[in-house]
């Protein structure tokens, strides 16, 4: 099952989740990608900085477009996740097509002053881990595509 994860810069909240998506999920065939509709250019330092204290690959990590998922030849999406905080006013891009989609929304830790980042980018990551714990935890087999959404939903409230 490959899903995307969507931000509107994707340089920090949806390379949180796709680097614990990506290592939660490699032994159950799930593999995670992330874009944003407007790309910032570069995965920001401090989302760096702690997936690599907590044993992360990061050297494929990078700030991209979702153009490259829509382009032909690119993966096929099962799944498309949001982490955009649509309560702080920002705009959560939406991903065409049918895949099933979930709302996983977090505030940025980038919006926060420099010296609240470092807990801040740790709360947002344990916060976005646990979901994706508790995503890789499903019986994804057993489940049609109603229940599944149903169980997304109640994970983007935890």
């Amino acid at each position: 099952m490959n899903i995307l994860v969507l931000c509107t810069g994707n340089s920090a909240r949806s390379i949180l989740l796709e680097a614990a998506l990506s290592r939660m999920g490699a032994a159950r065939g799930l593999r995670a990608y992330s874009a944003g509709s407007h790309p910032a250019g570069r995965v920001h330092p401090q989302a760096l900085a702690l997936l690599a204290a907590k044993g992360y690959p990061t050297d494929a990590l990078r700030s991209k477009s979702w153009d490259e998922f829509a382009a032909p030849g690119a993966p096929h999406m099962d799944m498309v996740i949001t982490v955009c905080a649509s309560a702080a006013g920002e705009a959560c891009p939406l991903w065409p097509g049918t895949p099933i989609r979930a709302h996983w929304g977090v505030d940025d830790p980038a919006a926060l002053p420099e010296p609240l980042q470092p807990a801040g980018f740790l709360a947002t990551y344990d916060r976005l881990a646990a979901r994706a714990a508790a995503l890789c935890a499903l019986d994804l087999s057993a489940m049609d595509r109603a229940g599944l959404t149903a169980e997304l939903t109640r994970i983007g409230a935890i």
